[in-house]
């Protein structure tokens, strides 16, 4: 059996192959593994959940959008999806999420959570939960969501197959926004009416530690690889702050020098993105009223202002391609991490501007899920 053939039976059968499969990949000189460290005919899709501007539909309209990334980002398809209110009206998408391992995709509004077929593209079940949903996270392993009610008391974590609920944990902190560490030891959560970050042990679901009191209370945040470090926007601020997730002190607050913040059109807070780049050594953050991207030098702390970018329209997230070449603002445009400069934009089926919060990277290979991104821009570089 070739190289070639060994890895597309590999991925046929991922629940008994899987750890081979994920080997294989850390070696990008093994004959089975393109120059670029994927597996030979590997292809790359950007999946783009809408209406993931609120609810408005001038953004890319309703479902899944597809886009061929190794192609210019060309819009490939429509994946149809539910979450209707009673008039039949899209919902608000909050969230996505993907696992190749279960080879599903997940989609969450404000009412309800949804789960799709990655090799069907069927709606498998839409289940509503108790508050609301919000920006949930998946675990490693696909087999655990942690999923935030509404801006209310309360996360479900809830049994990613089946969407049963496993347990409720309740910080009363406005739950909003949820990151599952890469290592899947730990999950954080952030409420957008608390200044702490709280985080939990994902063994036994329990939240065993705070980080901060941060300036105001969080919004989008990340962490970086070894769950050391935490960066969070908070209300109030251009720019972001930094936590130490070890010892659960705020350790700097970074402000964008040569802009003014002014008053946003939609999440009311200057900044509302910020990511890592995969290889942690730039943090980028937005700015919504005055269209820009800034860049920071993560390779000394505090990080330090070093470039901006204009988009075409007010940023509200922030995430990086896996191997950090492209970042993905909410506007869909398509920046050339090195060059800083837009090299495409995301348009639909009609040639219309596409613009979403809730995006995620999946790699399929033989039309069989290989491995998934994350809609949070996390740090992927290896611990030292």
């Amino acid at each position: 059996m070739t190289h070639h053939y060994l890895i597309r039976w590999i991925v046929r059968f991922p629940d008994r192959f899987y750890p081979l499969l994920l080997l294989l990949t850390f070696f990008p000189g093994h004959p089975a593994m393109a120059a670029d460290g994927n597996a030979a005919g590997e292809k790359r899709f950007l999946y783009v959940a809408t209406p993931g501007i609120r609810n408005y539909l001038e953004y890319g309209g309703h479902g899944v959008l597809v886009f061929d990334i190794d192609n210019g980002y060309r819009f490939t398809k429509r994946i149809p999806s539910a979450g209707l209110d009673e008039r039949g009206k899209p919902l608000n998408v909050k969230g996505v999420c993907a696992n190749a391992q279960t080879r599903r995709l997940y989609v969450s509004t404000i009412r309800t959570l949804m789960s799709f077929d990655l090799v069907s593209e069927k709606l498998l079940w839409e289940k509503p939960y108790e508050g609301g949903c919000d920006r949930m996270a998946i675990s490693p392993d696909g087999s655990v969501i942690y999923l935030p009610s509404l801006e209310k008391e309360h996360w479900h974590v809830i049994n990613a197959l089946t969407g049963e609920v496993i347990k409720k944990l309740v910080p009363n902190s406005g739950a909003h926004n949820t990151i599952y560490a890469l290592d899947g030891r730990r999950a954080f959560l952030a409420g957008l009416k608390s200044p702490l970050l709280r985080v939990t042990d994902t063994r036994t679901h329990e939240i065993v530690k705070e980080i901060g009191p941060f300036g105001s209370a969080i919004r989008p945040f990340t962490v970086n690889q070894g769950s050391t470090l935490c960066f969070v926007n908070v209300n109030g601020l251009l720019g972001f702050e930094i936590g130490d997730l070890r010892t659960g002190h705020k350790l700097h607050r970074v402000e964008v020098s040569g802009f003014k913040p002014g008053v946003p059109k939609r999440h009311g807070c200057p900044s509302h993105g910020v990511g890592l780049t995969p290889d942690e050594k730039e943090v980028w953050v937005t700015d919504a009223v005055n269209r820009r991207m800034h860049i920071f030098d993560a390779t000394s702390m505090p990080p330090r202002q070093v470039a901006n970018v204009e988009l075409r329209d007010e940023p509200g997230w922030i995430t990086f391609r896996l191997d950090g070449r492209h970042a993905w603002p909410s506007t869909g445009d398509i920046i050339d991490a090195a060059s800083r400069q837009i090299v495409a934009r995301l348009t639909d089926e009609t040639g219309a501007a596409v613009q979403s919060e809730k995006m995620v990277e999946i790699h399929f290979l033989d039309g069989v899920p290989l491995r998934a991104g994350d809609q949070f821009g996390l740090g992927r570089a290896k611990p030292n």
